[in-house]
């Protein structure tokens, strides 16, 4: 189904390259705020703009690429009220991937290109001692956040099967939550970053591991373990939201034909 979406859109190729351009540099106006911002000041929070720049490339690369893949399931509330889900169902397929490849778009690979091209131009700028951990790091934060996007993205989609409005609760910890990660957690309150660690963990999408690759001082003073507990984080985000999944679906009813 993502190939049939992708080869619709490269049908109209001047179309795409203008729709993924666009992408880029509407993206790249929320970098442009923090370059603006550093204009004024050298530091925010006791960061540098290096590290703002690590900072928004991990949780924009995240994102996106949550989005990319799954971010189609923002429209599971049009199908119920549509009474179109039923089709997906009666499929020989699972519900969930042909939800997540409906309507897929390559133009969505906007934000991860421009994020990938800030967190590329923050490494050259960092004075980071690579040891092997923190090299590690990088990739396995960028893979662990993707997941944990991913599993918000599912996840609150859910409610639309008991609450068909609820989208923009959705858009609230996704693309609200990867704008809190573009900041230091130097900036908030102590219980708004416990908040992120203990309740919706966005703070192990690159806010957690930051802290060890860039050696910076916990603000909740938490063992070293966690600056290492993306992948834990990220599988129980997973299988926290298929079961979320799988509750919404045994819950649904048909709207008839």
């Amino acid at each position: 189904m993502a190939g049939m979406w992708t080869r619709a859109v490269m049908s109209y190729r001047a179309s795409f390259v203008l729709m993924l351009a666009a992408n880029i540099m509407i993206t790249s106006l929320d970098f442009l705020v923090v370059v603006l911002m550093f204009q004024h000041t050298d530091q925010l929070g006791g960061w540098t703009l290096p590290e703002l720049g690590f900072l928004y490339g991990t949780s924009g690369i995240a994102l996106g690429m949550a989005n990319l893949f799954v971010g189609s399931t923002d429209a599971l509330g049009a199908r119920i009220r549509a009474g179109t889900l039923d089709t997906m169902l009666i499929r020989p397929a699972p519900a969930l991937a042909q939800l997540c490849a409906e309507r897929f778009s390559l133009r969505r690979l906007g934000r991860p290109v421009q994020a990938a091209a800030v967190l590329a131009w923050s490494l050259t700028a960092l004075d980071v001692a690579w040891t092997w951990d923190r090299v590690l790091l990088v990739p396995v934060l960028l893979l662990c956040g993707t997941v944990i996007f991913s599993a918000l993205f599912i996840g609150f989609a859910t409610l639309q099967f008991w609450w068909g409005e609820a989208k923009e609760i959705q858009n609230s910890f996704t693309y609200g939550g990867a704008t809190l990660l573009h900041y230091p957690p130097t900036i908030f309150a102590k219980e708004l970053v416990a908040g992120v660690v203990f309740g919706i963990p966005l703070a192990f999408v690159n806010w957690l591991p930051a802290l060890r690759i860039l050696d910076r001082p916990d603000p909740l003073g938490l063992p070293a373990a966690f600056q290492y507990a993306s992948p834990v984080a990220a599988v129980l985000c997973a299988y926290v939201a298929g079961l979320l999944w799988r509750a919404g679906l045994r819950a649904y009813r048909g709207t008839g034909s």
